[in-house]
């Protein structure tokens, strides 16, 4: 997993402008792995800990580890959570943890939006040894990017980032049906007993929003100009303005693999 995407102003915009987690999704994962206060849970590719910190009432422990130090530091900021810690690392670092942790000792490795930076067919492979029996491993999506979702707003921003890019924008971090199908295919190959749970909501949004959600994706030389991002932001704002009130459909794609 590389870093480099999300250091620096990246880290900011995506510890304030990316979506929690609903309560649903801790239950879900809850009860997929049978995780109690005894568990130890990794959260890999955890970023500014949105996930770790709604897992960290179901377990004993949470260890949300990211290649990026900036984002980690956000995380840090953004939780009380006594039973979360951060680890600095990227998921090629996944096996050394066996020396700290013994074997069989974690319940469950999590990986929200974050799969499509890793090589997961290794990653599969590496973790079973350090999980307990009936942990496993969850590969979570929340819900489309932005610019990818089927909607008049989410076509009107897709034309204003092409423009601004010079390119067409394609780029599903994992969420389309083909690599849910590769991580799937990858798990069962790797001898874990595969399921796939979805959990859908939708909530409003606003230009602010979109925008920060946007520059949370962007590689920090991809961002605009600070003195250009209100230029860039009313260029969005025009865009979607005749498809408001506007809303989000958020589909939470819980893909898990059980030892």
């Amino acid at each position: 997993m590389t870093a480099a995407a999300f250091g620096g102003e990246v880290s900011e915009y995506y510890q304030k402008f990316r979506r929690g987690y609903p309560p649903e999704v801790a239950r879900e994962l809850a009860a997929a792995f049978a995780l109690t206060r005894d568990d130890v849970v990794l959260d890999l590719g955890c970023g500014t800990g949105q996930l770790t910190r709604v897992l960290a009432p179901r377990a004993g422990a949470v260890l949300g580890m990211d290649p990026e130090p900036a984002m980690l530091a956000q995380a840090r900021l953004a939780t009380d959570e006594p039973n979360v810690s951060w680890l600095l690392g990227a998921d090629s670092d996944v096996g050394a943890l066996a020396a700290v942790l013994g074997p069989g000792r974690l319940a469950a490795v999590t990986v929200a939006q974050a799969l499509h930076w890793m090589d997961h067919e290794r990653l599969f492979a590496a973790v079973r040894p350090l999980l307990r029996p009936g942990g496993g491993v969850a590969v979570v999506t929340n819900g489309e990017p932005l610019w990818l979702q089927s909607s008049a707003w989410s076509a009107a921003l897709r034309e204003v980032l092409a423009a601004y890019l010079g390119t067409p924008v394609h780029r599903t971090c994992g969420t389309d049906e083909a690599s849910q199908k590769r991580y799937a295919d990858a798990l069962a190959a790797a001898g874990y007993a595969v399921a796939a749970r979805v959990v859908e909501y939708s909530a409003p949004l606003t230009v602010e929003e979109i925008v920060g959600g946007v520059f949370s994706a962007m590689s920090p030389d991809r961002l605009p100009a600070p003195e250009a991002r209100p230029e860039f932001t009313e260029r969005v704002r025009e865009a979607v303005a005749p498809h408001g009130p506007l809303r989000e459909r958020i589909r939470v794609r819980l893909l898990t693999g059980t030892r």
